[in-house]
């Protein structure tokens, strides 16, 4: 089984990317679907949380609302949230791939280099788009403000050193070209990389 690591900034285009591996017949592990998961009823994430901040639990599912509250509150709580919620992760990826019978494996996840996840996989893939086209997108979706996302971007590596730091770079300009980009690397992985 080959381990793709998928990255990319906010606005770059990375879960329609991702579904285009989807589509080649890769199988695609979303660590934001994960943490969906541990902040859901019943997640494993919520007693852990619960015992530590009491107020971000409601109606038993994570309030991701209060949990923001909670983080910009107090400058330790991220570091204590990360402690709780970074293993549940891996545990979710781990019984992920213990079950799947691709022969390549998607793992997207956003924060991949900030996390040191690349260590994790065989190669990374980094989707890009000019800085002006990621900014109309995200606005565009009207969830957040210009201060939100350049909040975000001051969060995550630069994009250039992402891509420089990637073993492919996919240009997510239009759906045509990103789609084109990806057979070529999951041709490529399967020519060389899952016969060797």
């Amino acid at each position: 089984m080959f381990r793709i690591g998928l990255t990319g900034s906010i606005g770059m285009g990375k879960s329609t990317t991702a579904q285009m591996f989807v589509d080649e017949g890769c199988a695609l592990w979303d660590a934001d679907a994960a943490v969906h998961r541990l902040y859901a009823e019943g997640g494993a994430a919520v007693v852990p949380l619960a015992q530590l901040f009491p107020e971000v639990v409601q109606e038993g599912v994570i309030a991701r609302d209060a949990l923001r509250a909670v983080i910009a509150r107090d400058p330790g709580a991220l570091g204590a949230i990360e402690k709780i919620v970074h293993p549940l992760v891996a545990k979710d990826r781990a019984d992920f791939m213990a079950v799947t019978d691709a022969d390549i494996v998607v793992l997207d996840i956003p924060l991949l280099f900030e996390t040191g996840g690349e260590a994790q996989v065989d190669a990374v893939v980094c989707v890009s788009v000019e800085p002006e086209v990621q900014k109309a997108r995200v606005l565009a979706r009207g969830t957040m403000q210009e201060a939100d996302f350049d909040r975000i971007l001051a969060k995550q590596i630069p994009n250039a050193e992402k891509c420089a730091r990637s073993d492919y770079v996919i240009q997510t300009d239009t759906l045509e070209h990103a789609r084109a980009q990806v057979q070529d690397i999951v041709r490529q992985i399967r020519e060389t990389k899952t016969h060797a």
